[in-house]
C-alpha cells in the first residue's frame, strides 16, 4: 500500500492532526535513549555524529559497546536520501535503527535492509508528544568496512592508536586516508571497533553531543 503524502497531510489538517517534524521526533527520541542509559557512564548520546567526515551525518548515535544509529524521518521529510544513507550507514554502524512517520512505513520496509530497526513515530495530539512503536529490532550490520569504521576517528586520534601498538612508522606524515588504511590493516575489525568505540566515548570537544547521566543529573 502506498500513501498520498500530500493528501495524508491535508487530512491531517483538516481533522487538526499534529504531522511529526524532526524536532518533535528528535526531542522525544533524546528523553526516551536518555531514559534508557540508565546512568551508564560508558554510554554517549551524539547528536549528528559525522561520518565519512561530514559527508553524511546520522541523527542520532548511541556508543557503548556497539554504535546504534538512528535516522530520523518524519511525516514532512521525504524518503528521497535515504538509499544513499543506506551505504554510507552500512559501512560504519553496527545496528542502525529507522524512526519513520506514518506516511513513510510502508516504503521504508522495502527500502532499508532487513537487519534495520524500524520504529514508528506517532504525534500524541493532546499531549503535543511522539509516541514510538517498535515495528522490527535492528540486528548486527554484516556489511560493515574497516577503513571506514577508521574513519570515524579524527587524524590525530587514529595516528596515537598507531604509535599505541606501534605501527605508526611512515605514516605519521601521511594525510588521513593513508593513517585510516594503516589502521585497517594491522587491527581485526572487532578490536577496531572497540578502540573507536572508546575514542568516541571519551572525546570531549564535540561540535554538539549529549552524555547520558544518573538519573536528576
Amino acid at each position: 500500500m502506498n500513501f498520498d503524502q500530500q493528501s495524508y497531510q491535508q487530512n491531517c489538517k483538516r481533522q487538526h492532526f499534529l504531522l511529526t517534524n524532526d524536532k518533535m521526533i528528535r526531542s522525544s527520541l533524546l528523553y526516551e535513549l536518555d531514559k534508557r542509559c540508565g546512568g551508564d557512564p560508558n554510554t554517549k548520546i551524539i547528536e549528528e555524529l559525522g561520518i565519512k567526515h561530514g559527508e553524511a551525518r546520522i541523527d542520532i548515535a548511541v556508543v557503548n559497546g556497539i554504535i546504534h544509529g538512528y535516522e530520523l524521518k518524519s511525516e514532512r521529510d521525504t524518503l528521497n536520501r535515504l538509499p544513499e544513507q543506506i551505504k554510507t550507514y552500512n559501512a560504519v554502524l553496527d545496528q542502525v535503527t529507522l524512526v519513520v512517520g506514518k506516511n513513510h512505513l510502508y516504503e521504508a520496509i522495502k527500502i532499508v535492509p532487513e537487519w534495520w530497526g524500524i520504529t514508528l513515530a506517532k504525534a500524541d495530539n493532546q499531549k503535543g508528544s511522539v509516541i514510538f512503536y517498535t515495528i522490527r529490532l535492528a540486528d548486527l550490520n554484516p556489511e560493515q568496512n574497516n577503513t571506514a569504521i577508521a574513519a570515524l576517528l579524527w587524524r590525530d586520534e587514529a595516528l596515537h592508536i598507531l604509535e599505541e601498538i606501534g605501527k605508526a612508522d611512515g605514516v605519521r606524515s601521511k594525510n588521513r586516508q593513508v593513517i585510516y588504511e594503516r589502521l585497517a590493516q594491522v587491527l581485526d575489525q572487532d578490536i577496531l571497533r572497540q578502540k573507536v568505540r572508546q575514542q568516541l566515548r571519551t572525546r570531549v570537544n564535540w561540535r554538539s553531543g549529549l552524555q547520558c547521566m544518573p538519573s536528576g543529573g
